[in-house]
């Protein structure tokens, strides 16, 4: 029996490795061994020796350039990207088979990366090394090669290094060896050699040119051209291919696509980490390292990191409720503060974990190591080998994993380099841009031509090696080639074509919008069948949606009209009201129906605002206020307080409230919030100062069964309900400030505010304001309801700014008054008038997000008067005063 004749094929990338040992398993072939370059220098050099990686390599060069002096680069060796930059040169220096030690003298700066490269190598381990060494290696086992490699086929390449050349020949001396060029360009160097050369002629694809609107564009129309492909029976996803000479600026549009398409697509150069949960992972504890710690973001870690094992693995699964949903916690005190607060049985095991991320960037990677398991831990040690730990962040971005798909079944997306050495019979080419296919070629960073000549470095210059990518893709593409370029990158500059398209067919325009003959998806196949889509129930709700929008001459269901006595809006009338939700209801009832029928709310945010918004202003005063009253009345009283006692006061009331908002509430920049506590502690002793003589003064008195927040003594029954006459409405809430006589028969009852002072259209005080003041009224008719109709009430608005206190005239006019208008706005709105009203797409209105785009200039401007006329005599309260 005689023994089977082992082969070796040496080949270009993981793609073509993967490629050739499938059809080596189809073919059933034994006794055959695929290897890229390195590997076979590797496996002839023996002593389990491997070439250096590029991670292996830029973490021996981040350990060694402190302590190594690199003459002229010393000054730049901390910058930010000098290690990957260093890393290139090296790598380059190494594949051209240039001794940059022999070679120092020439130029200081070849001598300082000849010191680096002495260093990096002392650091790496004793069986990685660089090419230059392998080569050398392997060319003195050489007389091996025969007993190793058995035939040697070499199969994908264009071009070889200089440093791999002299051992090829060499091999080509011990055994036979063939390089199978088929249509691709053959190397010079090689004449002359024993090495056999196998050509064949070039494949006669049948040649497609497109132009698309964008990048994007080009990706949808590379996924519908694929589809056809597979419907047709022209191809299987096995025989497809998507190229860009670069795929950075294409990965994202076809991750997304692929997932809307339900077609696999491998991507052969990895997909982003941060496209997956690990690397969303490390990306979130890189955004704590480097942008500082906040509510948000240890949120967001602790749920990426879920169940894993690691510090957060012993916190209960509900700890985070613990934390008001508006503390912004930036400071590593305040987590401290708000734990120590709140007694959490956890707190010490929380608090170490966030003094842990709050130590910095400088402890990055023991921070990683300490909360990171498995897969992201592996990712955050790959990132910090890339750059310094300030740029994490960036690091993470680029780096890439695989999908775990078989590019055997799958259409593969894939950088024009590793489809030269892996052909297809169908590809589809994108990014035929000048200035992207091919790539301009520039100057290594720290050896420029002039130290040492581009031509000895970089041999074979990125411009120069995208040619022959194409020149090979369209040479070995059995069936069809679709050239692809886009006329405007994302933000609507043209774009040029390649030079590369010169001599190719005339290209045909591609609407963005474009009916395909094939989708790609089913939301891509009903944008192009419009009757099909208009079909879909869903289509025909949008479609009337906007024509009623759009039609000026009726109310319909989609503008707020819904049936008479509806239940929702039933409950919700039923409900005990506010002056702030009355006042809603009276000058915008859909935002009424959203806002407490439906629950729609502004979102609360956690982020440090650059100043308070009027809301938030009117809060912290009205705190201080209480704080500051409650305080006063405790001791002399606040009639008796002179006016440095309310000073003190108010300095006090706000030192702590300022403490409590820092560390619940999201609050703006030292110097600005202490300019604003400085603006709330003015407007605060102006309120206290109006005061009436011989009063007693009580701060946040509610009534008509709003929630008692203190243990306060009041002067009612704060649960005792308060009805509205004639309105049928029950009303509660509280008052800023009242103030009773020592009888009880008086009372004066303020409601501060903290804006402008607002004008009539004549110049005179306002009373209603068309509805939007209504606290005067209802306060003033809650204090006579709960103390008696024999009361005297004087109520007013007291406005801080400007310390002007308004006090409404003739109550019971305008109360009978208000009764009217609420009533009727009661009746529309169980008559189904849920409709906009006057406030409805205002600049102030925190639900114009759900009226259509840009509604206060289109929308509300048609549909007003209709919504005015079916309102009825509710509306007329948008004219008084």
């Amino acid at each position: 029996m005689t023994q089977m004749q082992r082969r070796t094929i040496i080949t270009l990338g993981r793609l073509a490795m993967r490629e050739l040992r499938l059809q080596a398993a189809r073919e059933a072939s034994t006794n055959l061994q695929i290897l890229t370059m390195e590997q076979s220098a590797a496996r002839l050099a023996g002593g389990f020796v491997r070439a250096i990686d590029k991670d292996t390599l830029r973490a021996a060069i981040l350990r060694v350039l402190a302590k190594t002096d690199i003459g002229e680069l010393e000054a730049i060796k901390s910058l930010p990207g000098f290690a990957r930059a260093a890393a290139d040169t090296l790598s380059k220096a190494w594949l051209a088979g240039i001794d940059l030690e022999h070679r120092q003298g020439e130029h200081p700066r070849i001598a300082a990366i000849a010191s680096l490269q002495k260093a990096v190598l002392c650091e790496l381990p004793p069986n990685v090394l660089n090419h230059s060494e392998l080569a050398s290696r392997a060319l003195a086992k050489v007389q091996h090669a025969r007993a190793i490699f058995g035939e040697v086929e070499i199969r994908g390449f264009t071009e070889l290094a200089p440093c791999w050349r002299t051992l090829i020949v060499s091999i080509a001396e011990q055994t036979q060896f063939t390089w199978h060029a088929g249509p691709r360009r053959v190397p010079k160097w090689l004449d002359g050699t024993g090495v056999e050369i196998k050509t064949s002629p070039g494949a006669r694809p049948s040649v497609t040119c497109v132009s698309a609107a964008t990048a994007y564009h080009e990706a949808i129309e590379a996924m519908r051209w694929a589809r056809e492909l597979i419907v047709r029976g022209a191809a299987r996803p096995g025989d497809i291919a998507i190229v860009a000479a670069a795929c950075d600026e294409y990965d994202d549009h076809l991750l997304a696509l692929q997932d809307d398409a339900n077609i696999d697509v491998h991507f052969a150069h990895g997909v982003p980490v941060t496209a997956t949960r690990d690397g969303q992972t490390c990306a979130a504890l890189a955004d704590l390292i480097l942008r500082g710690l906040s509510r948000t973001r240890i949120h967001r870690l602790a749920r990426l990191l879920g169940n894993s094992p690691g510090p957060f693995e012993s916190l209960p699964s509900d700890w985070f409720s613990a934390f008001p949903e508006g503390a912004p916690l930036k400071r590593l005190q305040s987590w401290r503060n708000l734990i120590a607060r709140e007694q959490l049985c956890y707190g010490e095991q929380l608090q170490n974990i966030v003094a842990m991320i709050d130590r910095g960037a400088a402890f990055a990677r023991d921070t990683g190591e300490a909360l990171l398991t498995g897969k992201p831990r592996l990712i955050w040690r790959r990132a910090l080998l890339l750059g310094p730990p300030e740029s994490l962040d960036l690091s993470i971005e680029r780096l890439r994993t695989d999908d775990c798909l078989e590019p055997g079944n799958s259409i593969i997306w894939t950088p024009a380099s590793s489809l030269g050495a892996a052909p297809r019979s169908h590809v589809y080419l994108l990014g035929l841009n000048s200035q992207r296919w091919p790539h301009v070629a520039f100057e290594d960073r720290l050896l420029s031509d002039h130290i040492v000549p581009t031509s000895q470095l970089d041999p074979l210059p990125v411009n120069l090696a995208d040619t022959r990518d194409f020149e090979t893709i369209l040479a070995t593409s059995a069936a069809s080639v679709v050239l692809s370029y886009a006329r405007r990158d994302g933000e609507g500059r043209l774009l040029g074509r390649s030079a590369l398209l010169q001599g190719h067919p005339r290209a045909t325009y591609l609407r963005r919008h474009r009916a395909p003959a094939h989708a790609f998806s089913e939301s891509d196949r009903l944008a192009a069948r419009s009757s099909e889509f208009m079909a879909l129930m869903q289509a025909k709700t949008a479609a009337m949606c906007w024509r009623n929008w759009n039609n000026g001459e009726e109310l319909t269901e989609h503008d707020g009209i819904v049936r008479a006595h509806h239940p929702v809006i039933e409950a919700i009338l039923q409900r005990t009201q506010s002056a702030h939700s009355l006042r809603l209801l009276l000058r915008n009832p859909i935002g009424f129906v959203w806002s407490y029928g439906l629950g729609l709310r502004e979102p609360k945010t956690s982020e440090e605002p650059l100043t308070l918004d009027a809301i938030t202003m009117g809060e912290l005063v009205h705190e201080i206020l209480e704080q500051a009253l409650v305080a006063l009345e405790g001791g002399q009283g606040l009639a008796n307080a002179s006016e440095a006692d309310v000073r003190q006061a108010v300095d006090q009331a706000s030192d702590e409230i300022a403490a409590d908002w820092r560390l619940y509430r999201a609050v703006p920049p030292e110097r600005l919030w202490q300019r604003s506590l400085t603006d709330a502690r003015a407007q605060s002793v102006r309120g206290l100062l109006r005061r009436e003589d011989g009063a007693i003064a009580h701060a946040e008195v509610p009534f008509g069964g709003a929630a008692i927040k203190s243990t306060r003594e009041w002067p009612w029954d704060a649960q005792a309900p308060v009805q509205i006459p004639h309105a049928d409405f029950f009303i509660q809430g509280y008052i800023d400030r009242l103030s009773l006589s020592a009888d009880g028969k008086s009372a004066w009852v303020r409601d501060y505010k903290t804006g402008k002072v607002p004008k009539s259209a004549d110049g005179h005080p306002f009373v209603l304001d068309k509805g939007r003041e209504l606290q005067r009224c209802l306060y003033a008719y809650a204090v006579r309801a709960m103390l008696g109709p024999d009361a005297q009430i004087r109520a007013s608005l007291h406005y801080l700014r400007d310390d002007v206190d308004l006090a409404l005239p003739e109550s019971d006019l305008v109360l009978e008054a208000l009764s009217s208008f609420l009533a009727a706005a009661r009746t529309g709105l169980k008559c189904g008038a849920c409709v906009i009203g006057a406030d409805a797409g205002d600049v102030f209105d925190d639900l114009a997000f759900a009226l259509p785009a840009n509604a206060a200039n289109i929308y509300c401007e048609n549909k007003r008067i209709l919504a005015h006329e079916k309102i009825g005599t509710a509306a007329e309260v948008w004219e008084a005063e």
